[in-house]
């Protein structure tokens, strides 16, 4: 089982939110998740509000194996 640290999206139409989560990398997009990292929020009016990731667990599930996609890549690189 090769784990991916990706986005799954939520929110309404228009209005995109998206969950960070570890995931196996044969599920679905908006599947069921391993673990939830923390939210990105594309249309935040400030910038400092768009990434809210626990960069910590990130680091953690990282060095178990898990590869970010790259989306999630550029999020934790902004986010340290």
């Amino acid at each position: 089982m090769s784990l991916k640290i990706r986005l799954s999206r939520q929110g309404a139409k228009k209005r995109p939110e998206y969950l960070v989560v570890v995931v196996d990398s044969n599920k679905k997009r908006d599947g069921e998740y391993i673990a939830k990292l923390g939210h990105y929020f594309p249309k935040a009016e400030k910038p400092a509000d768009k990434v809210k990731v626990n960069f910590e667990l990130a680091k953690a599930w990282i060095a178990q194996g898990a590869q970010p996609s790259v989306t999630v890549g550029q999020l934790l690189k902004i986010q340290a």
